[in-house]
């Protein structure tokens, strides 16, 4: 069985939010554990550009967001159910999610 390993940065506020829903669609369940996952707190940084429809900052303005990253081990067959429930219990118009393939 193929695993990945998924980072995504998430505003604090929308922390549980998003666990929640990771988990009630049992991303986050091993054997018989569930809400299995990590946490780094950290600020990110972004700006907002033209075309932008920001939930956080304002246009052309650097933004700075206390941010945790969470980060869990999906199979790969979970790949795009993980993607669109991310997606859907996000709090950013463009969350960055990255996905590493383990060996």
């Amino acid at each position: 069985m193929k695993f990945i390993k998924v980072e995504v940065f998430v505003p604090t506020y929308n922390k549980e939010k998003l666990i929640t829903a990771l988990n009630d669609n049992d991303i986050l369940k091993y054997g018989f554990y569930d809400r299995v996952y990590s946490e780094t707190r950290l600020t990110s940084h972004f700006r907002p550009l033209e075309g932008a429809k920001p939930r956080e900052g304002k246009i052309n303005q650097t933004c700075h967001m206390e941010e945790i990253k969470l980060e869990f081990r999906i199979k790969d067959s979970d790949k795009e159910k993980t993607l669109a429930i991310i997606k859907e219990n996000h709090a950013y118009e463009e969350p960055v999610i990255n996905m590493i393939e383990l060996l």
